[in-house]
């Protein structure tokens, strides 16, 4: 009796590798066998045999597209880099609205147009959004990129519902990460949810895993919120 032929191992590109939601995301592939390309900024905290990790600003959309010309056959695509900048209306800054779109959703669009002849038949794309998409003052530019990301990905899923790729937002609520001692949401500090503590990036990226996993292929279009009773 033959032996199973070895399944190849996944491939994931993922961006925010080097810390907070991003990071944890990437451990936990790495921890499944995942092979994973890292795209950020910054180097992630630790080398990994799977891990390979390209330089790119994501406000660079050319260099990006350029990025990913060469990563090959991916499996899933993670889009989990972002940041905040507040203010109240009366007060809001163009510069930082148009940084947060460039970051947060022009960036989520140029990575899945230009990796779209590589997503194998039944891969995944996980967008990571914000509970704050629904609304939260003081927010406003923050929350339209957000909430951006939903009518995007329901396009996409839409689309690619043919070929088994799936397409979907994770919306944390207030995540313990270096994101929340950011400068410029000094003036919209993060309130507990009800169960008394915050979300731990380790949560959210379980809830990654699951998506990009085989049992998350029946879930797509949506926006699952991870909000410790926030919004209750």
């Amino acid at each position: 009796m033959m032996a199973d032929a070895p399944q190849p191992t996944r491939h994931a590109v993922l961006t925010g590798v080097s810390s907070g939601i991003g990071w944890a995301i990437a451990q936990a592939l790495l921890a499944q066998g995942w092979r994973v390309t890292g795209l950020s900024r910054s180097a992630p905290p630790t080398a990994h045999a799977l891990l390979r990790w390209l330089p790119v600003d994501l406000d660079d959309s050319a260099r990006l597209a350029q990025a990913c010309a060469d990563l090959g056959t991916v499996d899933g695509l993670v889009h989990a880099a972002g940041f905040m900048r507040t203010a109240p209306l009366g007060a809001l800054s163009v510069d930082d609205a148009t940084a947060m779109w460039r970051v947060h959703v022009l960036a989520a669009q140029v990575l899945a147009d230009a990796l779209l002849p590589q997503l194998r038949d039944g891969a995944r794309i996980v967008l990571v959004g914000s509970r704050v998409a629904q609304g939260a003052a003081g927010r406003s530019a923050y929350a339209a990129t957000k909430s951006a990301l939903l009518g995007m990905v329901r396009s996409w899923a839409a689309e690619l519902a043919p070929r088994g790729i799936t397409a979907n937002v994770i919306a944390p609520g207030a995540t313990d990460t270096p994101f929340l001692h950011q400068p410029g949401r000094s003036s919209s500090p993060p309130r507990l949810p009800p169960i008394g503590r915050l979300v731990q990036a380790e949560e959210v990226a379980g809830l990654a895993a699951f998506l990009l996993g085989p049992l998350g292929g029946a879930i797509t279009g949506q926006q699952i919120v991870m909000c410790g009773g926030a919004s209750l």
